[in-house]
């Protein structure tokens, strides 16, 4: 069985920095992508960054390039979110996702992984 438990979110004023993490549990041989995805109050789940784990490969959605890094540790069965110049726009509940697929365009294209965390909110105030 596979978990994930995120943690690290909270309430931060436009221009700060959260850094999420989410610890995956379960045999590891069961994913080789990860993936931050939020949803805001009313509106879709959406892809926020996402690692293929062979290579490093990491993908972003446009509206956090050059403000979110996501990273991962394979010892630690560990995936992280670095969030800098946080804005309003960027409040939401955050979900780890984890998914195994053949090919680091399967990876990106994927909104339906197979493990997913709970949640952790994230909240920008201006």
């Amino acid at each position: 069985q596979v978990q994930l438990v995120e943690s690290g979110g909270g309430s931060v004023q436009a221009g700060g920095s959260l850094r999420l993490s989410c610890v995956a549990t379960g045999y590891t041989i069961n994913w080789n992508c990860m993936g931050w995805f939020r949803q805001a109050p009313g509106k879709e789940r959406e892809g926020v960054a996402r690692i293929y784990i062979p290579g490093g490969f990491t993908n972003y959605t446009d509206s956090v390039k050059g403000r979110f890094t996501i990273s991962q540790d394979d010892a630690k069965n560990s995936v992280y979110l670095q969030m800098n110049s946080l804005k309003p726009e960027d409040t939401a509940m955050y979900y780890c996702a984890a998914g195994y697929y053949v090919s680091w365009g399967q990876c990106i294209a994927s909104m339906t992984f197979a493990y997913w965390g709970q949640g952790t909110q994230v909240t920008v105030s201006s």
